[in-house]
């Protein structure tokens, strides 16, 4: 095992997902993080089904998701650097965005997860990216629409509205409500950037 994760508590894996990743998150203080990726596996696999994708792959990656909160915001770059993933400016800036990066190596070398359909919309459902996946799409709103958060999500009504029509009106639902308020965000992280203009155009040409 990688010497960035020799810190952690890790039991061995049973062969079931669900359990072995929220068992990770409670034993390394991530309870809440836990509870929050079941549901977003369940909703990730309620889309999947409504959309025609993969729905235990859906399930697998929503469980898979958040699986580096496990690292504190102020070393995941350090971690992310240990494990020689790639770190854009913006994730220097904001750490917090590189955690679905991180989720994808640590779902491939602690969850022994080599399907590259899962790792890749683990890799970019903060985001999203250009040109994504029916996989990407619906791993990027189930984690959207089970939020983290107290309350309900201020887009929820537009992603609900957007699934009505298509996956990818609902993923642009949410960016391009990130997107009209871009000046107040920290950082525009490049490939959501690429996200909205590419769903902005692909719609465009519905």
């Amino acid at each position: 095992m990688h010497a960035a994760y020799s810190e952690l508590l890790f039991s061995e894996l049973t062969g079931n997902l669900r359990e072995d990743v929220y068992n990770f998150l409670s034993r390394n203080g991530c309870e809440e993080i836990g509870v929050h990726c079941l549901k977003v596996g369940e909703e990730s696999k309620r889309i999947a089904i409504m959309f025609g994708a993969n729905s235990r792959e859906a399930e697998y990656a929503g469980y898979l998701h958040d699986i580096s909160a496990v690292f504190p915001n102020e070393i995941r770059i350090s971690i992310a650097h240990q494990l020689g993933v790639e770190v854009l400016p913006e994730e220097e800036t904001f750490p917090m965005i590189i955690h679905q990066k991180l989720s994808k190596e640590m779902a491939r070398n602690l969850f022994n997860i080599s399907n590259p359909t899962i790792l890749n919309a683990v890799g970019c459902h903060t985001t999203l990216r250009k040109h994504a996946t029916l996989l990407d799409n619906v791993l990027f709103v189930a984690d959207k629409i089970a939020w983290d958060q107290s309350g309900s999500p201020p887009y929820i009504k537009d992603i609900y509205q957007g699934l009505e029509k298509s996956i990818e009106h609902a993923s642009y639902a949410y960016i391009n409500y990130l997107w009209q308020q871009r000046e107040k965000l920290r950082v525009v992280h490049p490939w959501l950037r690429d996200a909205f203009y590419d769903l902005d155009q692909l719609l465009r040409e519905c």
